[in-house]
């Protein structure tokens, strides 16, 4: 079975836990390795604030311009 038959069986609360474990293994790392805690904490707040909108932008519009 390939990866894409794979992804399709996948459904709402799949998604939703994967993107929790992402944010927990992140969370994770910045609190176990003092590099990426410098790092975050020395990024300016808008940097972060850009990323979320330019990675939000296809999936909200596939949801509600569609």
């Amino acid at each position: 079975m390939d990866l894409g038959k794979k992804i399709k069986k996948l459904d709402v609360a799949d998604i939703a836990l994967v993107k929790f474990a992402v944010a927990a293994f992140v969370l994770f790392l910045v609190t176990v390795w003092p590099a990426a805690m410098n790092l975050a904490q020395s990024i300016h707040w808008g940097w972060f604030l850009a990323a979320f909108i330019i990675l939000a932008i296809r999936p909200v519009c596939r949801v509600y311009l569609k």
